[in-house]
């Protein structure tokens, strides 16, 4: 297991704010490196205790798998701290933005593109695909292969809230260069409100499983005003590009590392380890693999 981290004692840092929806965050300094701490969101709406805390784990081994297969996301923490008389689970995000850089993100960049009816907030793929090949910010082909890239890796993850605010690019005013910014808020993966019941459901019912694999959860991203069903667009291979990052991750996706992994993680039961490994693994035979072969790659490359 990983050394457990009390971050309660850190210094923070004043004149710093983070948006979101979901959960606290501030900023604190933690090994003169500068961290948002993000906290479970508040009980009102979820009932269990476990539900608090499974955002953070999700943000934990999400953005760790992310890294894995070589798409650059931010680095990430596990770690407690006291609010109260309560020893909360937080995940310690690194600031991308502490050397100056500025962020925006792709809602931001959507807002610029003047012929377009579409507003920034809008998921419709088209439009997305649109916007990525009018900006001129970064190369098209470079922020068309990130996207399918996030894609793919969010289908194998379960994450239902890849939204225009959560991915971007960061911009050098120095330099006037614009770069594509870490993956980040990878807290909706994995059933981040999954209690000990849900898990133990999923782990013993098929059906439970198939559920939570082919029906949802979905992409945020919208297909014909429709949510995405990740089995079924990936299944299908109507996008080249798209099928052109399932031939780039599948391969790289080593399930015994990721194993290992989780069962590093600290805070989490024994039971908790084997619903992510069991849950990762059914999301990898069931959508990637069957998508990887059904659009004529193989183990070693493209046919």
């Amino acid at each position: 297991m990983r050394e457990q981290i009390d971050f309660s004692d850190c210094s923070p840092i004043l004149g710093r704010a983070y948006n979101g929806a979901n959960g606290k965050k501030i900023a604190i300094r933690y090994g003169n490196v500068q961290y948002m701490l993000k906290f479970p969101p508040s009980g009102a709406a979820k009932p269990t205790e476990l539900s608090y805390t499974n955002s953070c784990i999700s943000e934990y081994i999400g953005s760790n798998i992310y890294n894995f297969l070589g798409i650059k996301a931010q680095q990430t923490i596990l770690g407690t701290f006291q609010v109260g008389a309560k020893k909360k689970i937080v995940c310690a995000c690194r600031d991308f933005t502490a050397d100056g850089k500025r962020f925006f993100d792709f809602c931001s960049m959507k807002n610029t593109i003047l012929e377009s009816d579409s507003g920034g907030s809008g998921t419709e793929l088209e439009d997305i695909l649109d916007t990525i090949e009018k900006q001129q910010y970064l190369p098209p082909e470079e922020l068309t292969e990130h996207f399918w890239n996030m894609f793919v890796i969010d289908a194998f993850l379960g994450n239902f809230d890849r939204h225009n605010g959560n991915w971007g690019f960061l911009f050098d005013d120095i330099t006037g260069k614009a770069a594509i910014a870490p993956v980040f808020d990878c807290g909706s993966c994995l059933l981040p409100q999954a209690d000990e019941r849900i898990m133990e459901d999923v782990l013993t019912n098929k059906k439970e499983l198939h559920a939570r694999v082919f029906q949802f959860p979905t992409s945020a991203i919208k297909l014909n005003g429709r949510k995405i069903n990740y089995y079924d667009f990936l299944v299908t291979g109507a996008y080249k590009d798209c099928n052109a990052s399932v031939g780039r991750i599948v391969p790289r996706i080593d399930m015994k590392q990721i194993a290992k992994f989780i069962e590093e993680v600290p805070y989490i039961t024994e039971r908790q380890k084997e619903f992510y490994r069991s849950y990762l693994q059914a999301r990898f035979d069931l959508i990637l693999k069957p998508a990887f072969d059904q659009i004529g790659f193989c183990a070693g490359g493209r046919l």
